[in-house]
């Protein structure tokens, strides 16, 4: 099992010039652990899954519990883990830097950071910059490159201002962010004025919103990391709702013919450690 600073190094390689690759999402041990088993190089944790898999509703759950299940997450895999961590579990600087600072015992190697409260608003972007400033500080202490991701929710949130956006980053980017994020983007216009106004890799989140884009799409347009979000949690409970579904509504177990082998299942979590 590689170190946290070998999985920190390892997480930094991925985001270098010209690179582009998925992180995908998983939202508790087994589904990171099949992941990995299918050659992903990093995983990112999704709140939403975890609180749907808690159930709970996004942005339900305790920080306590977050920091239990990211633990739980790096004990699963050898591959790096970037932490979704909303805005900090706190709005004032401090608490975004004291966060950080407790993900970072979990094992993981990165972390995201949003610019909103989590009642449909975003803040002042003084302030938001001001914690991500207080944000890189503090990650700056640790004894690994710890990859900082500042995230803009203004798409998110119906604020749907590029120029605004695009200034949001910018000021995360002076404030030390490693990596950007603007989720909600979708076009490639809307891409492409943002990669060629930024100075830090980009990160884009697909399935949330409609888009026709693919890997090499995006690569093209110069993203470098392409995040998934909650959809891959979306698609495993659309799966066994339509399977509860067959079940009450016809009284058949059609859904069976396509679900994973318990061999296959097996064979994956019974590797060695």
């Amino acid at each position: 099992m590689s170190t946290q600073i070998e999985k920190a190094d390892a997480f930094r390689q991925l985001h270098s010039t010209g690179s582009c690759f998925v992180i995908p999402n998983p939202w508790d041990p087994g589904s990171a652990r099949l992941l990995e088993h299918l050659s992903f190089k990093a995983l990112a944790s999704s709140s939403a899954g975890f609180a749907w898999s808690q159930a709970k509703s996004d942005l339900g759950i305790a920080k306590s519990s977050l920091m239990a299940h990211l633990t739980a997450l790096c004990q699963a895999t050898s591959l790096p883990v970037s932490a979704d961590l909303q805005n900090g579990f706190g709005n004032d600087p401090e608490d975004v830097a004291v966060t950080l600072l407790q993900a970072a015992r979990t094992g993981i190697v990165g972390g995201s950071i949003e610019d909103a409260p989590g009642d449909g608003s975003v803040y002042p972007l003084e302030f938001a910059a001001e914690r991500i400033r207080n944000a890189a500080v503090a990650v700056k202490t640790l004894n690994f490159p710890f990859t900082l991701a500042a995230r803009a929710e203004n798409y998110l949130y119906g604020r749907q201002d590029l120029k605004d956006t695009i200034r949001r980053l910018q000021a995360y980017q002076e404030a030390g962010a490693d990596v950007l994020f603007a989720p909600g983007v979708k076009t490639r216009e809307e891409i492409s004025e943002i990669v060629r106004s930024i100075d830090r890799p980009l990160n884009v989140l697909v399935g949330m919103t409609a888009m026709d884009l693919t890997v090499a799409d995006l690569q093209e347009l110069g993203v470098t990391r392409i995040s998934l979000g909650g959809t891959l949690a979306r698609a495993a409970y659309g799966a066994l709702l339509q399977a509860a579904t067959e079940i009450q509504a016809h009284g058949t177990f059609g859904y069976a013919a396509h679900a994973a082998s318990g061999k296959e299942l097996n064979s994956i979590f019974g590797r060695s450690e």
